[in-house]
C-alpha cells in the first residue's frame, strides 16, 4: 500500500532568537488527517514550531529559520500569498484573544474578508463553528453581546470557532485547554476527533495524558531537540527508544 504524501514535512529545520537556538535541526512528517501531537517540557520549541508551520514566526524581531518546511509539497519559504497560507494554517493560541467585536462577528469576520456577503451563508457558518467550539448552546440568544463579554474559558472557544470559520486544511493548537474546565475540554477533544475527518491537526499540550488520549503520533521535544517521534502507544508505553520519553510521560520531570 503506498502512503499518501505528507500534509506537513519538515527537514532540518533550525530556528534562532539572536544568537540562541531554540530548534535543533528538526526533520518529521505529518500525514493528512493526522491528530499530531507535540509534547515537551516548558522551553522546548513547542510553540516556535508551530509558528514556523503558517509563518506567524516572521512576527518576531532577530528570528532566523533554516531548512525547509512544506504543506502539501510548496515550500513555505516560497509562498507568495502569506494571508491565504494562514487561512489555510489556521493556529489557536493558548490564551484567548478575542476581537473588540460581537460574538457573531468575531466568527463571521474571516469569511468576510475572504469575500462572503451573503447572510444565510454567515449565519449558518457561525453556528456550524459555533457548534464545532461547544459554544453553541451557551452563547445562540446572545450572538450580538461583546464576546469580550464572555467568559475566559468561553473566549478560548471563541477563538477556535474564529480559527475554523475559514475552513482550514490544517489547524494548530498551542495548549488551547489552558483555560477551559476538563469537562469543556473533553467535549472540544470529541470536537477535534470529528474534525480529523476533514483536516489536519497539529497540537500542542502539556497535558500528556490528553496526547495520549487524542494522537495518532507523538514527537518529544527536549530542548529544541527531537528526542522521539513514534506512534502514541509507543510513545506512552512500557519501552519507548529513549529513556527521558519513558521518565517525561511517567511524570518524573517536566
Amino acid at each position: 500500500m503506498v502512503n499518501p504524501p505528507a500534509k506537513i514535512a519538515v527537514e532540518n529545520l533550525r530556528v534562532s532568537y539572536g544568537h540562541r537556538e531554540v530548534l535543533h535541526g528538526l526533520s518529521f512528517t505529518v500525514a493528512p488527517n493526522e491528530i499530531f501531537a507535540i509534547i515537551g517540557p516548558a522551553q522546548s520549541g513547542k510553540t516556535t514550531l508551530l509558528r514556523c508551520l503558517n509563518r506567524t514566526l516572521e512576527f518576531t524581531p532577530h528570528a532566523r529559520l533554516s531548512g525547509i518546511v512544506r504543506v502539501d509539497g510548496e515550500a513555505l519559504a516560497h509562498v507568495a500569498d502569506v494571508h491565504a497560507l494562514r487561512r489555510k494554517v489556521g493556529m489557536v493560541a493558548p490564551l484567548p484573544v478575542g476581537l473588540p467585536m460581537t460574538i457573531y462577528d468575531n466568527v463571521a469576520f474571516a469569511p468576510r474578508c475572504a469575500g462572503v456577503r451573503d447572510r444565510a451563508e454567515l449565519d449558518a457558518r457561525v453556528e456550524r463553528c459555533l457548534r464545532q467550539a461547544a459554544l453553541w448552546d451557551e452563547v445562540k440568544d446572545r450572538l450580538h453581546t461583546l464576546g469580550t463579554r464572555l467568559s475566559g474559558g468561553q473566549q478560548q472557544r471563541l477563538t477556535i470557532a474564529r480559527a475554523l470559520s475559514h475552513d482550514p486544511e490544517i489547524l494548530c493548537l498551542d495548549e488551547f485547554s489552558i483555560a477551559i474546565d476538563p469537562v469543556t475540554t473533553m467535549r472540544i477533544e470529541e470536537v477535534l476527533r470529528e474534525l480529523r475527518r476533514r483536516m489536519t491537526i497539529v497540537l500542542v499540550t502539556n497535558l500528556v495524558q490528553q496526547a495520549r488520549r487524542l494522537a495518532d503520533r507523538t514527537m518529544f521535544l527536549w530542548n529544541g531537540e527531537l528526542v522521539e517521534l513514534d506512534r502514541t502507544e509507543v510513545i506512552f508505553g512500557d519501552q519507548p527508544r529513549d529513556r527521558r520519553t519513558y521518565e517525561y510521560t511517567r511524570g518524573f520531570f517536566g
